[in-house]
């Protein structure tokens, strides 16, 4: 079963008149309280204040007439394509169609031998790219880890050059300044073979936290975000509050407030770019209120990102949100069942582009190699929820019945043979469907030793020539790269 882009929606927290509610608050929010800003954004404020914004660098503060914002959202594409290398994996971004991959920025790994945390390095980049390049049901690569052995000045560019080594699918991270933009930019065009041909058919993304929550612009990210829409590079405008941290403790609030921060976001990239292409990226969370941490695994939050995905969808913009987190520190029974009701739900409320749903551990801090294998297994089971069920001539099999009649068994029907593999989800083979004997004949593993087992299997077996030799010279040649 192909899982890409398969329609949700089928799940919807929020009736109409909630969504207008919702959406005509985060207005009034706009209009009346607005945004605050650091420093070095002169030439953002001044296109800004041409448009017909109202700047007052003296609280700061700025504040967006509602007209002229949902003038600026109506140029904003109402369908953005997503593209992959090998053309097997283009993730089309409209409607409700849906697409889960990996996500964060993790800092530490389960290692693979030992299973113990340790720090994640570029290497562990690179062999993750390699495992979810084998897995189906993962249909992109967003940069799940930071490597914690290289130095800052050679993040950015080494980050995308181990992603696009490592896979076919489309990659998405983000850049610390302008000048690793850049550099990311001339990497992913040599690899492209040419600027044009990247603009033509980006299978780079970036990520660009612009707000900071509550109601605040990040100078250098916002600088990024608007140098990426110049260039016709797809963004993705995140901001992740937490209730009751960082934005209001009801969902309502939060929503809310993301929704105003997204309609600042989306109306700055437009006055940037008018028609540039971008993803609504709400994310809201849950602050743990007894340790300030943060709650990745809460119902909650998979019912906010489903609810993302309506807010996205009034405004008609494609959206990236989140699903598959855990605060579970091991692939265990709370990181499965955390995992799948937040991926089903996120994957049911029809969301364009849920990062985070494979790999994660322990509120975003870690990863873990046979994390990826068992999350492939719950998302292709989700994507099996949306296919729903198949109602015809064929598939209501009247005259199967007839023929084999009462009494009789289905089990050598030609019919039976033909639907077996499609009509229901087989998954990757980590999930344990055997005979108790045979299993335990077998070394009675569990399902994080039989999904380390298939990760082992397909690092020591795949390993793809995803940069040519003659391209890789090149850019050895006009970067550090430390892989």
């Amino acid at each position: 079963m192909d899982s890409r882009g398969l329609s949700g929606g089928q799940y919807r927290p929020l009736s109409e008149d909630q969504l207008k509610t919702i959406h005509v608050a985060s207005l009034a929010i706009l209009e009346a309280t607005g945004f605050t800003y650091e420093s070095g954004l002169d030439e953002t404020l001044e296109m800004l204040e041409k448009a017909g914004m109202a700047v007052d660098r003296e609280r700061p503060r700025i504040t967006f007439p509602r007209e002229l914002v949902m003038e600026q959202v109506g140029k904003a594409p109402h369908q953005v394509v997503l593209f992959s290398r090998d053309g097997k994996n283009d993730l089309d971004l409209t409607e409700h169609r849906v697409h889960l991959g990996t996500g964060g920025a993790a800092i530490r790994i389960l290692d693979l031998e030992t299973g113990k945390a340790r720090p994640s390095t570029l290497k562990d980049l690179y062999q993750l790219g390699r495992l979810v390049d084998q897995l189906d049901n993962i249909h992109f690569f967003l940069r799940p880890c930071i490597p914690t052995d290289i130095p800052a000045t050679a993040y950015d560019v080494n980050v995308f050059y181990a992603c696009l080594k490592a896979t076919g699918k489309h990659v998405m991270a983000g850049v610390n300044d302008l000048e690793g933009f850049h550099n990311i930019l001339d990497l992913a065009s040599m690899v492209a073979g040419g600027m044009e041909k990247l603009k033509e058919k980006p299978f780079i993304s970036v990520i660009t936290s612009f707000a900071i929550s509550p109601l605040k612009l990040d100078t250098q990210t916002t600088l990024i975000m608007q140098e990426a829409v110049r260039n016709r590079i797809p963004v993705a405008l995140s901001c992740a509050p937490m209730a009751g941290s960082t934005s209001p403790i009801t969902m309502a609030g939060t929503l809310a407030q993301i929704h105003a921060e997204q309609l600042a976001g989306i109306t700055i990239c437009q006055l940037t770019n008018p028609g540039a292409p971008l993803l609504y990226g709400g994310i809201p969370g849950m602050a743990n209120l007894r340790t300030m941490g943060y709650l990745g695994g809460a119902v909650e939050c998979g019912m906010m990102n489903a609810a993302i995905h309506q807010l996205a969808h009034y405004i008609k913009v494609p959206n990236y949100n989140s699903s598959g987190l855990t605060d579970s520190k091991i692939p265990d029974a709370q990181a499965g069942w955390e995992k799948a009701m937040t991926t089903l739900l996120a994957a049911m409320g029809g969301s364009n582009y849920i990062h985070h749903a494979a790999g994660m551990l322990e509120s975003m801090i870690a990863v873990a190699y046979e994390q990826y294998v068992i999350d492939d297994e719950i998302i292709g089971m989700s994507c099996r929820v949306l296919k729903r069920i198949d109602v015809d001539p064929e598939h209501l099999a009247l005259e199967v019945i007839a023929s084999v009649g009462p009494g009789g068994n289905f089990m050598t029907s030609p019919h039976t043979l033909e639907h077996m593999r499609d009509e229901y989800f087989n998954g990757n083979g980590v999930a344990d469907r055997k005979s108790r004997q045979k299993w335990e004949k077998e070394g009675s593993l569990d399902a994080r030793d039989r999904a380390r087992k298939k990760a082992k299997e397909i690092l020591a077996t795949h390993q793809p020539e995803m940069i040519p030799p003659e391209i890789d010279a090149q850019i050895r040649k006009r970067f550090e790269i430390l892989l």
